[in-house]
C-alpha cells in the first residue's frame, strides 16, 4: 500500500525538504493550500488549491488522508483529526504529534486563546532555525524509512 506525504501548504516553511525526502523514498507528496498561496506542481508532487475559507484546507486534508499517511502541519486541530484517522503527524519543527501529546497541545492552545480573548498577550512562535529544519528532515526521513521497512 502506497502512503502519501500530505502537506498543509499554506504556511509550511519546509516544502523543499519534503519534496526532496519524498523523491528519495519514492513517496508521493500532496501539497494542499488555498488559492491565496501559489504552489507549483513538481515531479512527484501533486498540488491541490482550495477556495480560501476558514478551515477549508484542513477539511480537505482530513477527507483525503488515509491510515499510514504522513501529515505535515503546525495546526494542532488538523493534527488531532489526522491522528484520529491513523496518520503520522509531524510539525515543520520536527515535533511528532501523537495520541500521547495531542491532548496537552490542544489544551495549551485553548488556554492561550482564552488569555488573548481576555486582553492578555502571548508570544508567537520563534523563527524557524536551521536546527529546526534539520530536526524536521531527520524525523521525516525516519518515518519514511520505517514505512519502507514495513513494506519490504
Amino acid at each position: 500500500m502506497e502512503h502519501t506525504i500530505v502537506v498543509d501548504g499554506d504556511a509550511c516553511p519546509v516544502k523543499q525538504e519534503i519534496v526532496l525526502a519524498g523523491r528519495a523514498y519514492s513517496t508521493p507528496v500532496l501539497m494542499v493550500s488555498s488559492y491565496d498561496h501559489r504552489l507549483e506542481a513538481l515531479d512527484g508532487v501533486q498540488v491541490v488549491q482550495i477556495d480560501p475559507g476558514r478551515d477549508a484546507v484542513d477539511l480537505y486534508i482530513v477527507n483525503h488522508v488515509s491510515k499510514g499517511d504522513i501529515v505535515v502541519t503546525q495546526d494542532f486541530g488538523l493534527a488531532c483529526m489526522a491522528i484520529g484517522k491513523g496518520a503520522y503527524v509531524i510539525s515543520p519543527r520536527g515535533e511528532c504529534y501523537t495520541n500521547d501529546n495531542i491532548d496537552y497541545l490542544m489544551e495549551r492552545r485553548h488556554e492561550l486563546a482564552k488569555r488573548r480573548r481576555a486582553g492578555g498577550r502571548t508570544k508567537g512562535p520563534k523563527a524557524l532555525s536551521s536546527e529546526d529544519k534539520d530536526r524536521f528532515q531527520q524525523k521525516l526521513t525516519k518515518l519514511l524509512r520505517l514505512q519502507q521497512e514495513k513494506h519490504e
